[in-house]
């Protein structure tokens, strides 16, 4: 070997050894659906960087899959919940949601409401289950060593094994129902006034009735949620042996990667650990596959329309289906339709229906004129990136906020699924394209989107190497996690002032009142000695 070659070798066992000392050794809770898609990106970024990163797997999962090849190191899990019930689970609340809501009365929709609640509440104790209490899991994973936990907290139980492993947490996430783990836990101030609460489809800008209904909204919620909040509480005392109280565990998460910015979200107070970072799955578009490159290149000028209701919406009504077929049938741009339901009699000649889509890449392409969505996080953020105008038809979750939002900055025209006829999708359809200003307001999103100091995707793996290096990020939560309620809003204070106040008061009308005593007691004397 010459004396370049070993020199070549020394600096290559250098830097191989300096990147295994810096590589963290990351945990990841288990996700799905586009909570799982969002995580990818990032996690896929730190294995780039040279960390090592082991993710929970479920044994039912719509989306993970710990036999598939991957970059990742997978911990699967026995959960003793099948794939079938977790369908079912599903479907029901889909159809629930869909078409039996709008028949119901608010009473029979609170019922329902609280029913898929408890069921849902259950499936995730069960999921809990086959981590918490399996001794080989949890024998693993004490032995893992591992730096940092990541975790989207849409299932609980990230916040107790970050305590239990003694462990920093980062949660990366959207945002929670009344941003209750946000406001509560986190401790992120959410004035009612000009923060709309999740769920609500308003603005920053309400008026007097709007902020009624949006402070209602609140404390609506807030009642809801707490009362399952009490069976997690519940289920923590009873794995940690003493009174737990999730809220608190929440709070003491280092960093908070909120899935949001404002190009989609209206401006909010925020603190030092939450960090905004929406967009992070958001990418240059790819080539498309052969067959549907030539389909798009057929459009002319023209172009064509995305149109997909999301990985969850698998099937609708015969009746739903021919009508928007209907209306795609009669534009004149060429329709790529992720649908995998029974092929509508109505299917124009200019619609080709797919399984499958690559979203990302056909948003990007050149021809794309309008994307019809269900205003999941993901689909509008990669059509705020690319610059697509859009048509909503939400379902369920977060999708009508997400799309008021979206209309509220002219960027789309919203679309109810139940009440819309053929003639509303083709109206919707043709006015997104036609009319400048949406474009125009789409392509203004884009550009603040785009106009950052460092990109979505490194920040987010920023904060997390940073949590790292520095054994946790304690030093940028705030005071007020130590507070009480009454503390936090200064009413002790507020008593104590007011104490003060009420006492001078007193006084004062105590001193007045004898020296007028004084003063006319002496007068009244002096009148009787002279008479």
């Amino acid at each position: 070997m010459t004396f370049r070659e070993s020199l070549s070798a020394c600096i290559l066992l250098v830097l191989c050894a300096t990147s295994s000392v810096n590589g963290g050794n990351i945990l990841v809770w288990y996700a799905d659906g586009s909570h799982w898609i969002n995580m990818k990106p990032v996690l896929e970024t730190l294995i780039d960087r040279g960390h090592q990163v082991t993710v929970l797997v479920p044994s039912t999962s719509m989306f993970m899959n710990a036999s598939e090849p991957s970059r990742f190191r997978y911990e699967p899990f026995n959960v003793s919940v099948s794939m079938e019930a977790m369908e079912k689970f599903m479907e029901d609340s889909l159809q629930f949601i869909l078409y039996e809501m709008e028949h119901m009365s608010y009473l029979q929709i609170y019922i329902r409401f609280t029913e898929i609640m408890k069921i849902s509440v259950q499936n995730s104790f069960k999921c809990l289950d086959g981590v918490l209490k399996s001794d080989i899991i949890m024998k693993r994973l004490k032995e893992g060593k591992y730096d940092l936990l990541l975790a989207d907290p849409v299932f609980p139980g990230s916040d107790l094994m970050a305590e239990i492993l003694g462990i920093p947490l980062v949660f990366s996430m959207r945002f929670s129902i009344a941003h209750y783990w946000e406001r509560y836990c986190g401790q992120l101030p959410a004035p009612p006034s000009f923060v709309p609460s999740t769920t609500s489809k308003l603005t920053d800008n309400m008026d007097f009735f709007e902020r009624v209904w949006n402070f209602l909204l609140y404390a609506l919620q807030d009642t809801a949620i707490t009362m399952f909040w009490k069976e997690i509480d519940n289920y923590y005392s009873e794995v940690k042996g003493s009174p737990t109280s999730a809220c608190e565990l929440i709070g003491r998460a280092d960093i908070w990667l909120m899935r949001t910015y404002w190009d989609f979200d209206f401006p909010r107070p925020f603190l030092p650990n939450f960090k905004f970072v929406g967009g992070i799955h958001c990418r240059p578009a790819k080539p498309l596959p052969k067959d549907m490159e030539e389909f798009v290149q057929s459009s002319g000028d023209a172009g064509v329309v995305v149109f997909t209701l999301g990985s969850f919406i698998k099937n609708i009504t015969r009746e739903k289906g021919n009508m928007i077929a209907s209306a795609l049938a009669q534009i004149p741009q060429k329709v790529l339709w992720r649908y995998s339901g029974e092929k509508p009699e109505t299917l124009g000649a200019n619609t080709r229906i797919y399984d499958w889509i690559p979203q990302n890449d056909i948003l990007g392409h050149p021809k794309t004129r309008a994307f019809i969505t269900h205003g999941g996080a993901n689909g509008i953020y990669e059509a705020i990136y690319h610059g697509v105008p859009m048509v909503g038809i939400p379902l369920v979750a977060d999708q009508p906020d997400n799309l008021a939002h979206m209309k509220a900055r002219g960027a789309a025209i919203v679309l109810d699924l139940n009440s819309m006829k053929t003639e509303d999708l083709k109206d919707a359809v043709n006015a997104v394209i036609n009319e400048k200003s949406y474009k125009e307001n789409v392509m203004r999103l884009s550009s603040i989107h785009h106009d950052r100091p460092i990109s979505p995707l490194d920040e987010a793996v920023f904060w997390i190497e940073f949590t790292m290096r520095h054994k946790g990020a304690k030093h940028l939560r705030v005071q007020a996690h130590e507070l009480t309620w009454y503390q936090y809003h200064s009413l002790d204070v507020l008593v104590f002032l007011l104490a003060i106040v009420l006492s001078l008061i007193f006084l004062f009308i105590k001193s007045c009142t004898f020296c007028f005593q004084r003063c006319c007691g002496r007068k009244g004397k002096t009148k009787r000695k002279t008479e």
